[in-house]
């Protein structure tokens, strides 16, 4: 491998991106590729249990460092990874796939190679993504530089996934190593402005005497939360965020009320939403799991939106200037000149106090609240995790993960991975239950291998929470077997200084363990929290009633 190839090339750009570390699985129409992967030595190669895992994990490492790669074989690679990528599609992160494929001569000549379904279609894979609103490459020989540039430029531009095919006989076909010197100019932006779209929306709202921001998972993947502030600080506009978009503001920030959920919200917070007269909605998807059950009291007649998808104000188009980022970057030095009273935040919560009484979820989400700091980020698996702990305000520099849209139960884990693999000076901490944890826990190998220290939370509780609050609470097909997890870490390969784990039940032998953990950051710390199996979080409960009422 001494010529410079496409290869190469791709992987230059990539690490251009800031992928350092390059996740997925082997497999013989990849493994020339990956020599060019382990060859290098300002990069990482990171194999995974299965290509599903990888997907997740490459989720969670681009939301933690802004894009992620993995790699996947044809065929029975891809399709195994195509429910994480989907995930990426639907919650907006900007992930890489790159798929290894049979040679073009064995494509043109439409040989009944294996990871095919013996009938000479080589296209239909590729298809089922497109479908999927993926954008898709397919790397020809003439054209493969200019189709990298495109679609890498795609995935900057854009925060959304790509899926890219590369034949094994491209692998090492040679480039002009000149090309390396545009790979710089293709991430540098012009600024834009939009005008035309601010002076209207000052107008709009120049009658508003209870506006209210609604911050969603947009402003994150843009890294616009700053700029949302700054809007909301120079008018004295109150902002909620979503779940899906929690933590995308500082939740410290002044001016920053809580988390909504619809009509389930706490009411302190709820009212901020339902007394507005102008609800601006900026990069948010108003999801059922997010909105409490579409019980958002707001509608169009009331709402300017702001998003990738379009920019409205009251049903009505933006001008032709529109563009979300500008448009969000434009508001942060506008003055609606709205002569606002200062935001009341709502009141603290009293400071827990642990006892001896045993463990509750009530108390669990409490206590996580206090322990994720500025410094860690906090991975809530969907289910009692999630919606126990959206609704909990965090720390100035927390950061949260979650999957409210997509919902694929044992994407966390994998995505907790993933995260403190990215930025290992950030703990990643995560929350699952057992139930959820059991779908993925192979990549408890990889992450000991790595010698990765999060913490993960495992709550026990005889099952699958959230769909026993949604319907079949004491159904035999929402149990789960029952795993020793004290013996998860060695299982997997631990030596007895590389990982803690702590069995709790009682609110003092939580708090306990959150303590040691803190202290053992040179550690994986599993901590088993054990709680009852009909326990759940308000706001899971209040949710399943109304999934299963649109189930019907």
């Amino acid at each position: 491998m001494t010529e410079y190839t496409i290869s190469d090339y791709l992987l230059d750009v990539i690490k251009t991106m800031g992928g350092d570390e390059i996740l997925g699985v082997p497999g013989d129409y990849n493994l020339q590729f990956l020599d060019h992967i382990t060859h290098r030595n300002d990069m990482k190669w990171v194999g995974n249990a299965n290509e599903l895992n990888a997907s997740y994990m490459a989720d969670g490492y681009a939301r933690e460092k802004g894009f992620a790669t993995f790699v996947t074989t044809f065929g029975v690679g891809e399709l195994s990874a195509i429910n994480g990528l989907s995930g990426s599609i639907a919650e907006h992160v900007p992930v890489l796939e790159i798929v290894g494929a049979p040679t073009n001569g064995v494509q043109r000549a439409g040989k009944l190679v294996h990871h095919t379904f013996g009938d000479s279609n080589f296209d239909r894979f590729i298809k089922a993504h497109e479908t999927l609103g993926i954008k898709t490459t397919v790397l020809d020989e003439d054209n493969a530089i200019d189709q990298i540039n495109e679609t890498l430029t795609y995935i900057a531009n854009e925060k959304k996934p790509a899926y890219l095919v590369l034949p094994s006989d491209l692998v090492n076909a040679p480039v002009n190593p000149a090309v390396k010197e545009g790979i710089s100019a293709l991430f540098t932006t012009t600024k834009q402005e939009a005008p035309a779209s601010i002076a209207a929306i000052k107008q709009a709202t120049a009658k508003a005497s209870h506006p209210v921001i609604v911050v969603g998972h947009e402003i994150d993947r843009f890294n616009l939360g700053q700029a949302v502030q700054d809007f909301s600080l120079n008018n004295n506009i109150p902002i909620v965020d979503l779940g899906l978009g929690k933590a995308a503001v500082d939740e410290s920030f002044t001016n920053f009320v809580g988390t909504y959920n619809g009509t389930i919200s706490n009411e302190s917070i709820n009212h901020f939403v339902a007394d507005a007269d102008v609800v601006f909605v900026l990069g948010a998807k108003l999801t059922d799991s997010v909105t409490g059950g579409f019980t958002q009291e707001f509608d169009e007649s009331q709402t300017i939106t702001l998003s990738t998808r379009r920019g409205t104000i009251f049903g009505q188009s933006l001008p032709a200037d529109f563009d979300f980022v500008a448009t969000i970057q434009g508001l942060a030095t506008t003055d609606l000149n709205l002569s606002l009273p200062a935001v009341q935040k709502p009141a603290e919560p009293a400071a827990l106090q642990a006892s001896d009484q045993p463990l509750t979820q009530s108390f669990y989400d409490r206590a996580l609240q206090d322990f994720i700091t500025g410094n860690k980020t906090l991975i809530a698996e969907q289910g009692t995790s999630f919606f126990g702990l959206a609704s909990q305000n965090l720390a100035s520099g927390a950061k949260f993960f979650g999957q409210p849209l997509w919902g694929s139960i044992g994407y966390a884990f994998p995505a907790a991975i993933g995260a403190q693999l990215a930025n290992p000076d950030r703990r990643a901490v995560l929350t699952t239950g057992e139930g959820s944890l059991q779908l993925t826990i192979q990549e408890f190998g990889l992450a000991l291998k790595e010698r990765l220290n999060p913490v993960l939370f495992i709550i026990e509780n005889t099952g699958y929470t959230v769909e026993r609050v949604i319907h079949g609470m004491d159904e035999p097909y929402n149990d789960v077997p029952k795993y020793r997890y004290d013996l998860i870490a060695p299982a997997f390969g631990a030596s007895d200084d590389q990982y803690d784990f702590i069995e709790v039940s009682t609110e003092a032998e939580l708090i306990a363990a959150m303590k040691k953990a803190d202290q053992e950051t040179d550690k994986m710390v599993i901590v088993q929290a054990n709680m009852g199996m009909k326990d759940a979080p308000a706001q899971l409960i209040e949710t399943g009633i109304r999934f299963e009422a649109q189930n019907h």
